[in-house]
């Protein structure tokens, strides 16, 4: 009877043993199964790169322009993509590209060379050099035809800083007979399109600006064309520059050099250039805009102090 009582109970035991590992075995598979729904691995992120433009226009059509530019780039180079970052005015550009916050930017020619000592480098540029130069618009009822008959008026600019729509045609204007401090009333009025708008608007007497903004704009508004025209031109400079940040891998700032530099080769690139009234860029280095600060030193010691 003893056996047969050991027995019973190492059968029930035995029972008892094997439905517990059923039990486990079972857990152990729900919980396999349930963990099969996560990856054992990490996400899969890019690194994200802000480029701002400086205003070359308004921040809307600033997108319109430069976002297929941003989306090319981004679907072009493994593991990165680009945020356009855009700026209401000049002096808000400047303030994030001195202080570092763009990884990539495409700063006009003092803005480029500023950002030289400011921890960027150059890379490319824009080509059509011919075009980089400031351009002052009148109206054709406005009874302005010599430079002199400027004295005492009004004139519009995007921003002090801006080279080719500014500094350029101020330069003109003081060799050319009017002392800009002391004869003209300067107004700033933050874009291209703003300076164009106050002499159209008669605001201004005459408004100064460069080639690019203003084919867009009278494009899109033919009645400009009707009433303004191009009354002088000054002499051409290095066009924009596009600069990386120094802490920028070298294997990313090479494909977006290259890159660039190609869009003239491709349809998409061609429609590209277009939208940005240019035909190409081209590669570049720091060297290339040491003439910048040739004309600097004879702006700000004829014209004004440069800020």
């Amino acid at each position: 009877m003893l056996i047969a009582k050991v027995a019973i109970g190492f059968s029930r035991s035995a029972t008892l043993i094997f439905s517990l590992t059923c039990l486990l075995a079972c857990e152990v598979e729900k919980s396999s199964d349930y963990r099969l729904h996560f990856s054992p691995s990490s996400p899969v992120t890019k690194t994200d790169y802000i480029f701002g433009i400086h205003p070359l226009h308004n921040p809307q059509r600033l997108f319109e322009i430069f976002n297929p530019y941003m989306q090319y780039l981004s679907d072009n180079i493994e593991g990165v993509s680009f945020s356009l970052e855009a700026s209401r005015n000049y002096e808000a550009f400047d303030e994030k590209l001195y202080s570092g916050k763009l990884d990539f930017a495409l700063p006009n020619p003092f803005q480029t060379f500023n950002a030289m000592s400011k921890g960027y480098r150059v890379f490319a540029k824009m080509g059509d050099d011919e075009n980089f130069k400031g351009i002052i618009l009148t109206r054709r009822d406005g009874g302005i035809e010599k430079v002199t008959d400027l004295k005492g008026k009004a004139v519009s600019y995007p921003a002090p800083t801006a080279l080719a729509a500014t500094m350029m045609p101020q330069y003109y204007l003081q060799t050319h007979g009017v002392d800009v401090t002391e004869d003209l009333d300067n107004r700033y009025v933050g874009s291209q399109e703003s300076s164009i708008m106050n002499v159209y608007l008669k605001q201004t007497s005459a408004a100064s600006t460069w080639p690019l903004p203003w084919i867009a704009l009278s494009k899109e508004r033919p009645e400009l064309a009707d009433e303004l025209e191009v009354k002088w031109s000054t002499p051409p400079l290095i066009n924009n520059g596009l600069v990386a940040k120094h802490d920028i891998p070298n294997s990313i700032v090479e494909q977006v050099a290259n890159l660039t530099a190609e869009l003239h080769l491709h349809p998409e690139g061609v429609l590209m250039l277009e939208a940005m009234a240019l035909s190409q860029f081209e590669l570049a280095t720091n060297e290339d805009y040491l003439v910048v600060d040739q004309f600097l030193i004879k702006f700000n010691e004829q014209v004004r102090p440069i800020n």
